[in-house]
């Protein structure tokens, strides 16, 4: 059967044909829908020694900590010194990721060369006394070395983390999950699996209600370990949707929200550039679930929407790029809810100023996740993409109002 016949045999017979709800829901037993073929069968990896580099000129760094990427540290001179940065395995996007801690025995001026290795420079370095609150270096200050660079830094006995994007690792995740939890008893906490190390994989379910009552919207991030910025945009999303108004509690009467906070846990701790600890990049599996991330996920779902005789209508996906921008599916005019991408991002549009989205429809090619959302559910699959430099108050801003946007469209599609 080709892949317009089944999709349009699924579309038609969704609500009618048990048969075929059963074979959209089921992972394991349909045919290879996505027409570019991506190989995702685990590739070895390289392991970064975790170490304390010391010095003979009294300058040391460091990459013993989660989410940390150092794979080699010297002194070129008395003031200069040269961080080596590998990815994990290549071929790999060019989302070269750095993040170590440095000190000097006495206070000093030094000149700090990231030399990469496989990949050119793309992070703005961020800097942090306790790895909690960052600051961005001023850029006039970043020499540009063909694809390496050079800054100065002012260094002390007191720690100094440097990285390519504020941290939030599987610690800080759990920290949140935590506390999302204590603000909303009700929510429900599990987890899906584990990842191919053995880090849990968590999820949590929002505004669960009775069999047949709900229709199922996903939110998934970091799939990609350096995209910080997107994981942030799903945060103050996820955030909105928990506060106490009159639009949140019309919503989750109607809607259940599954999240799905961090798909790739080892990359994030191990710090790597792109890929899970199998090598492979997590969204461009969701055809032959080849990694145990990507496999566990989608039966987790599958399961969940058949325990609770619910359908998944919407997947959002929280990435990070160059710039902000949504990828979205030109199929999305076909899945269960035809109107709401546009609608959606019209009204985002409309309540930020002087705001114009930039908008990247596709046809299904890839197996990424925002075309899975479609071919397996028929539902709208949209990747949220925001900016490595977007400033912090704008992603809080527009994720917020993306989020109201949302529960107002759907409850006016009703």
């Amino acid at each position: 059967m080709t892949q317009k016949n089944y999709l349009t045999g699924c579309v038609l017979l969704l609500f009618l044909n048990a048969g075929c709800t059963r074979e959209m829901y089921n992972p394991d037993s349909r045919p290879h829908e996505f027409p570019n073929y991506v190989d995702t069968e685990t590739r070895p990896v390289q392991y970064q020694e975790k170490k304390t580099y010391v010095t003979a000129q009294g300058v040391s760094a460091s990459n013993q900590f989660n989410g940390a990427r150092l794979n080699d540290f010297e002194a070129e001179n008395d003031s200069t010194f040269t961080v080596s940065i590998e990815p994990e395995n290549t071929p790999i996007n060019p989302s070269p990721w750095y993040a170590f801690k440095l000190w000097s025995e006495t206070p000093r001026k030094v000149y700090l060369n990231i030399d990469y290795h496989n990949g050119k420079h793309r992070y703005l370095p961020k800097l942090s006394y306790d790895g909690r609150v960052w600051t961005d270096l001023d850029s006039n200050l970043i020499i540009k070395r063909g694809g390496n660079v050079q800054f100065p830094l002012n260094l002390s006995q007191d720690t100094l983390w440097v990285a390519g994007q504020e941290l939030f690792t599987t610690e800080h995740l759990r920290g949140w999950l935590a506390e999302i939890k204590r603000k909303s008893p009700e929510t429900k906490m599990d987890t899906y699996g584990k990842s191919t190390l053995g880090r849990p994989l968590y999820t949590a379910s929002l505004f669960e209600k009775n069999k047949g009552q709900n229709e199922i919207i996903v939110l998934m991030s970091r799939q990609h370990p350096p995209e910080t910025t997107g994981q942030l945009a799903f945060l103050h999303f996820v955030e909105r949707l928990l506060e106490e108004d009159p639009l949140t509690e019309k919503f989750k009467q109607k809607y259940q929200v599954l999240l799905f906070p961090m798909q790739n846990p080892d990359g994030v701790d191990l710090g790597h550039w792109r890929h899970n600890a199998g090598g492979i990049d997590l969204n461009r599996d969701w055809d032959r679930y080849n990694q145990p991330e990507t496999r566990q996920m989608a039966k987790y779902l599958v399961e969940f929407a058949n325990k609770n005789q619910a359908r998944v209508i919407m997947g959002l996906d929280f990435h990070s790029t160059y710039e902000d921008v949504y990828y979205t599916n030109n199929s999305d005019t076909a899945s269960a809810y035809p109107d709401f991408t546009n609608v959606w991002l019209n009204e985002i549009k409309r309540a930020i100023p002087d705001y114009e989205p930039n908008i990247s429809p596709s046809n299904v090619g890839q197996p990424v996740s925002k075309g899975w959302f479609f071919v397996r559910f028929n539902a709208v699959g949209i990747t949220y993409e925001i900016g490595d430099d977007t400033p912090r108050d704008f992603i809080k801003t527009k994720s917020r109002i993306a989020a109201e946007k949302m529960m107002e469209v759907l409850l006016n599609d009703e």
